[in-house]
């Protein structure tokens, strides 16, 4: 089965048969789930196994948002609370609080199937800046938070589940939530390359990576970067040097004003890999299926080549002695 290069939300806690036959037919690189597909382990697995039987693929990815914190789709009573990034920076052994973290929310993860975490956070968190990104973030120097984000990048890798670096080239100056709007950046271009792009510099290696829905103007002052081929070639491909697989933010944000179809097909255009879609609305998936092409060619190896990271499964871990030295580094809420 010929696979179409996005990644689509669904509606509920089952797929509908509407949805089930979109699926098979559209073949989707992978599925997004939010709370409002989550309830108990057997619902999630049953949800995850059914969608990967529809569209053929066994290792098919299933991503989720759980960094901590604020953002987090798994949680009580079923699934442990994890804290926000800022949190884990209070540690007395950062690095390893965040690489044990993030392991340990693998271990919740891969069982139910689900083997795409949407994290680390790598932008920066600057005073004044919008709360979008706020504690999500590991700091403001940017030296130390690519050396946390790719803690926790190894640690969801070590569980056998693929982390996903965000927001490249960098959301933390941002003014607004691109949730609800367009943020525009006005610093220089050599201070983004110096500080907001510097984390993701040192992470080029990593596998995955997601969009920023942001305008730097001094590099692009009409497109954001998801649709900015000037952003994609000369920043995120260029000077950050990543040759990863590059996949939207969710082209149903705010900040991509206008027909959902024409800026997925722009996304495309610009150089992204994948498009994400997120907000199950069945009319919407169809613009977007519509619009992204079939899975081939560089992309498709980039997408290969991420997915080939976790083909080995996880790494053996006894999770209640790893819990015990977590609670003992950091209290969980």
């Amino acid at each position: 089965m010929l696979v179409r290069a996005f990644i689509s939300g669904c509606a509920s806690l089952t797929l509908s048969e509407e949805e089930k036959r979109f699926f098979a037919e559209s073949c989707p690189w992978g599925l997004i789930l939010f709370k409002r597909n989550i309830q108990d382990s057997d619902q999630v697995s049953a949800l995850v196994r059914i969608f990967r039987e529809i569209v053929g693929r066994d290792d098919a990815p299933v991503l989720i948002d759980q960094e901590g914190g604020r953002v987090q789709r798994l949680g009580p009573p079923n699934w442990p609370s994890f804290p926000a990034a800022e949190r884990l920076t209070t540690t007395s052994d950062t690095t390893a609080a965040v690489a044990l973290g993030a392991r340990l929310i693998a271990s919740e993860l891969l069982p139910l199937g689900i083997n795409v975490d949407c994290l680390p956070v790598a932008d920066l968190r600057f005073p004044g800046a919008h709360d979008v990104i706020g504690d999500r973030a590991y700091g403001s120097d940017p030296a130390v938070v690519a050396e946390l984000a790719r803690a926790a990048a190894d640690g969801l890798l070590e569980g056998g589940v693929l982390p996903v670096v965000k927001h490249i080239p960098g959301h933390g100056r941002a003014m607004a939530d691109s949730h609800l709007e367009l943020p525009r950046v006005s610093a220089p271009r050599a201070e983004l390359e110096r500080l907001d792009f510097e984390p993701f510099r040192r992470l080029s290696d990593m596998p995955l990576a997601m969009t920023a829905h942001v305008i730097y103007e001094d590099i692009d002052p009409v497109l954001p970067a998801t649709i900015s081929p000037k952003v994609i070639a000369e920043v995120i491909r260029g000077h950050i040097g990543f040759d990863g697989c590059l996949m939207t933010d969710d082209v149903s944000m705010k900040a991509l004003s206008g027909d959902i179809g024409a800026n997925t097909k722009a996304a495309f255009a610009a150089g992204c890999d994948l498009a994400l879609h997120c907000n199950g609305t069945m009319h919407e998936i169809r613009a977007v299926a519509e619009n992204s092409p079939r899975l081939d060619g560089k992309a498709a190896e980039r997408a290969k080549k991420a997915l080939d990271r976790i083909a080995g499964g996880a790494k053996p871990l006894a999770v209640a002695e790893a819990w015990k030295r977590f609670s003992a580094m950091v209290e969980t809420v």
